[in-house]
């Protein structure tokens, strides 16, 4: 039997290396993405190469759209190379970047780095990618819990999320023809370094996010790539256009 190749954007540390090495226990094949952190990307490969699985470790910013064209060009070659394959399976449009910031004191500046990495980006990223994605394939794409609650100071980064939602529908209904699925994965609070490890790192923070999670704690990294895995297993076929929140019940 065939293995299942997935993409997934900032592998490298976080949900995204949780998400790959789940995705690896399940015999699935990695192709993974990093920004600036070759080594720790490299450190994931290996990862994944213990558990029997093959990886390769690509450099893409999602922020900067002009180089699409030529990292899906790079995805085709390592596909063809590394995996003898014209076409991988799943898309998981993960990598990103936490500004926190008031709406009245966000600068343009901020916007449009949010708007880059968490909407324009995996726009077109996804759109470049569809020729390489395997017709029954499945895309996730990543929300927050912050698009259904609201907090201070995360007014731009939500609304980013909030427009995800919103495309990852149209996509189900457009892609559907193609067989291909499309969910988001709606995390909470997690635990990870993502907008300078706060939840992880900061006590306070860290108490007020598990008073109000149903579950009693903050989210770990384990708990998304999971959930992941979970919908890009057989048991998730059917499912699609759904935004699905994984925050442990978070501000129910």
């Amino acid at each position: 039997m065939t293995r299942k190749i997935a993409l997934i954007t900032g592998a490298s540390r976080g949900l995204g290396k949780s998400t790959a090495l789940h995705l690896a226990a399940q015999g699935v094949d990695i192709i993974g993405t990093y920004n600036s952190r070759a080594d720790d990307a490299q450190a994931v490969a290996a990862q994944i190469e213990k558990l029997g699985g093959r990886a390769a470790m690509l450099q893409l910013d999602v922020g900067l759209i002009d180089g699409f064209k030529a990292f899906s060009e790079s995805v085709a070659q390592v596909l063809a190379t590394v995996f003898g394959r014209e076409h991988f399976d799943f898309l998981v449009n993960n990598a990103g970047v936490g500004v926190h910031a008031l709406f009245a004191d966000t600068s343009e500046e901020q916007f449009d780095q949010l708007l880059n990495v968490h909407f324009k980006g995996p726009f077109f990223l996804t759109q470049k990618l569809l020729p390489l994605l395997a017709d029954g394939g499945r895309i996730v794409n990543i929300s927050s819990g912050l698009a259904r609650f609201s907090l201070p100071g995360y007014a731009t980064y939500a609304a980013m999320k909030g427009a995800m939602e919103t495309l990852t529908r149209y996509q189900a209904k457009e892609l559907g023809a193609r067989g291909i699925s499309v969910n988001c994965l709606a995390p909470g609070a997690i635990e990870t370094d993502f907008g300078g490890g706060g939840v992880r790192d900061n006590k306070d923070l860290n108490a007020f996010v598990a008073a109000n999670t149903a579950l009693g704690r903050a989210g770990l990294p384990d708990d998304i790539g999971g959930a992941i895995a979970l919908l890009l297993s057989d048991a998730g076929q059917w499912i699609t256009g759904q935004r699905i929140e994984a925050s442990g019940g978070m501000f129910l």
